[in-house]
């Protein structure tokens, strides 16, 4: 019963909390948004790679069922390969960056577009970002619950990495409904409601699981392919579009902040 509310409660903090957060950078400038979102952005690549090659992988060739270090690669692999198709069909997340059409940077024309008349086509791209998003929280549940009844200190990391980058992809989500016609209010319920498919892909798992420990270790490198995959196809390729040094310097100042918040997460739990 401890585990369970572990779960739940990371679970909640995966999902609901960091809507909750990204929803009150809404409160912010233009000027502040636009300059606070990339430096999550960094930080979250950081901390989705940290969890990967510090916590994951490693408890996945530790675990009682370890499994062969050839079919952790091939795993690996066709994880990535399945995240790239998935993300084709617009079934996982079509962006996370903030360069992406529709996204961050048209945040400061949010408040116009809910004045003006919204087309069919506007409204499916609110809704699809919804069913998509859902998809995506149930997912993060699923990979939650694995990391743990593997070890409950790689589920906390796990949940703090999937919240770090849960809080600059919600408010791209926040931005996207507003431009689709949603008031405030609605984009914030809506957006509320599709985070708790984590706890429900969370509660899933931990029963359907429970007596199928030997899949632990596929799950727990499936997951580590998932958040490589978000950190290398969709978050760093948004970093390139700013070349000056200094910026440079700073994105990788954040992303050694981010793998090191993981780090010493981690490290201190054990």
């Amino acid at each position: 019963m401890e585990l369970l509310l572990w779960i739940i409660g990371f679970s909640l903090i995966g999902g609901l909390l960091s809507v909750m957060v990204a929803s009150s950078f809404l409160l912010l400038s233009n000027n502040a948004r636009n300059t606070a979102v990339p430096h999550l952005v960094s930080f979250a690549i950081g901390a989705l790679l940290g969890a990967s090659f510090l916590g994951l992988i490693p408890h996945a060739m530790e675990h009682e069922y370890a499994i062969d270090p050839h079919n952790i690669g091939l795993t690996l692999l066709l994880g990535l390969l399945t995240f790239f198709l998935l993300e084709k069909m617009v079934l996982w997340r079509h962006c996370h960056s903030d360069h992406c059409e529709g996204h961050l940077p048209e945040l400061d024309q949010h408040d116009h577009a809910q004045h003006n008349h919204q087309d069919n086509k506007n409204k499916a791209a609110g809704t699809l970002i919804l069913i998509g998003d859902t998809i995506h929280n149930f997912v993060d549940g699923i990979l939650i619950a694995a990391a743990f009844m593997t070890d409950t200190h790689l589920g906390i990391v796990t949940a703090l990495a999937i919240a770090a980058h849960e809080i600059p992809q919600e408010l791209g989500d926040f931005v996207i409904l507003l431009h689709s016609g949603f008031s405030r209010k609605k984009a914030l319920y809506y957006n509320m409601l599709s985070s708790l498919g984590t706890v429900v892909g969370a509660l899933l798992a931990y029963f359907a699981l429970s007596d199928m420990q030997q899949l632990l270790p596929y799950i727990l490198i499936v997951a580590a392919s998932s958040f490589i995959y978000v950190a290398v196809a969709d978050l760093i390729p948004g970093l390139h579009h700013k070349t000056k040094i200094s910026e440079t310097l700073q994105q990788i100042s954040l992303i050694a902040a981010g793998t090191l918040f993981i780090y010493v997460a981690h490290s201190t739990l054990h």
